[in-house]
């Protein structure tokens, strides 16, 4: 078994979804003591954006596939997902590996990964008014879908509204935590 981990936030320390991420790691450890964790932190060390050159490296999606877990620290950036993440996305949704066609349509290839996303959002975008503007969790479902993964979420929503509701945010995601280990 291992865990591959993921963070794509840019704001370090101050991080809510490298907070997140961190406390799923780190209740999965206390499940499972002494299960490796690859860490990779799209921030520090970005991959490149994809270019036809770097279609022959195939190193992320080894990691990837190697993986039994895969927690993904993932911050809503102008309502999608970091530029990042994406570039990590793209090296891991490859034809023939993750997904193929059929005469029936997409088949994922990815099935039996347990994938977590640690997402937070500064504001809310549940109602009706906000939902169309938000292309973070929606995307991320969809990719991991395609692949064969039913991605499970941790949300932190609202964490820039104030200090007490980043609190309350980071606090209620904490709690839904604790409960990824059963």
């Amino acid at each position: 078994m291992t865990i591959l981990h993921i963070d794509s936030s840019i704001t370090g320390e101050n991080s809510v979804s490298r907070i997140v991420s961190q406390a799923i790691i780190d209740r999965l450890a206390e499940a499972q003591p002494g299960i490796p964790v690859i860490r990779r932190d799209l921030a520090s060390a970005p991959l490149p954006h994809l270019t036809l050159d770097a279609l022959g490296d195939t190193s992320v999606l080894d990691e990837f596939l190697a993986a039994d877990t895969v927690v993904i620290g993932a911050p809503m950036y102008n309502f999608t997902l970091p530029s990042q993440l994406k570039a990590w996305i793209d090296r891991i949704v490859v034809a023939g590996k993750t997904f193929r066609y059929t005469a029936e349509g997409p088949e994922g290839l990815a099935k039996g990964k347990r994938v977590i996303v640690a997402l937070a959002r500064g504001g809310f975008y549940s109602d009706e008014a906000r939902i169309a503007l938000e292309h973070l969790e929606s995307y991320l479902r969809s990719v991991f879908a395609f692949i064969g993964i039913e991605a499970e979420f941790v949300m932190a929503d609202g964490v820039s509204i104030g200090p007490e509701q980043r609190q309350a945010a980071i606090d209620q995601a904490l709690g839904q935590t604790r409960q990824l280990a059963a």
